[in-house]
């Protein structure tokens, strides 16, 4: 049982839930631990949920999804790491789909793409199976927060490497400010909470 009133609105209630840790892992770097909100199995429940349905209040996305068996606008669901994975594993569970990692480099063991971003604190490369992801296969990205979008930039050029279909983008914290979703752009970023 939440230890946060239900009907909080999704956004107001992963606020509550959420802790910031000043200067991690750099000085001046907020994070925002999630982790609170996924160990309250309501809270949890509800932001899987709302991953899970990138778009709905979009009437275009509910056309396109309409038309696909099981009425949702993805094939696959892939998770960025680390907290990506969790999300994507419940939403790809829910949602009855496989679940794909995007992984940093050198964790893979066999024949991946590559692709390199800036973070707000640095650079790294991010990493997929060369056969994760089919051509023409429609995928859900799903991270825990949207920053600089250099993250998800690199996640979104690996399934299109491998010739995917980003679908959408859902992640549960959208750092507005810094403007990652002008990055994406033009996909769709779906997110729980902007702040």
């Amino acid at each position: 049982m939440s230890a946060v009133p239900a009907e909080l609105p999704l956004d107001q209630l992963i606020a509550s839930l959420t802790v910031d840790v000043p200067d991690h892992p750099e000085p001046g770097i907020v994070f925002r631990d999630l982790t609170p909100v996924f160990a309250d199995g309501d809270a949890f429940r509800r932001m899987v949920d709302g991953l899970a349905t990138p778009g709905a209040s979009d009437p275009r996305t509910a056309a396109l999804a309409a038309r696909y068996p099981g009425g949702r606008p993805f094939d696959v669901v892939a998770g960025v790491e680390a907290r990506g994975f969790l999300l994507a594993a419940a939403v790809a569970l829910d949602a009855g789909v496989g679940v794909v990692p995007v992984r940093k480099a050198g964790k893979l063991p066999r024949e991946r793409v590559s692709a390199e971003y800036t973070l707000e604190y640095g650079t790294a490369t991010l990493e997929l199976h060369a056969d994760s992801v089919r051509p023409g296969q429609r995928v859900l990205l799903v991270d825990d927060v949207l920053a600089t979008g250099g993250t998800l930039g690199a996640a979104v050029a690996l399934v299109e490497q491998l010739g995917g279909v980003v679908a959408g983008i859902s992640v549960v914290v959208e750092l507005a400010a810094l403007g990652g979703r002008q990055l994406l752009a033009p996909h769709t970023v779906h997110a729980l909470w902007a702040t």
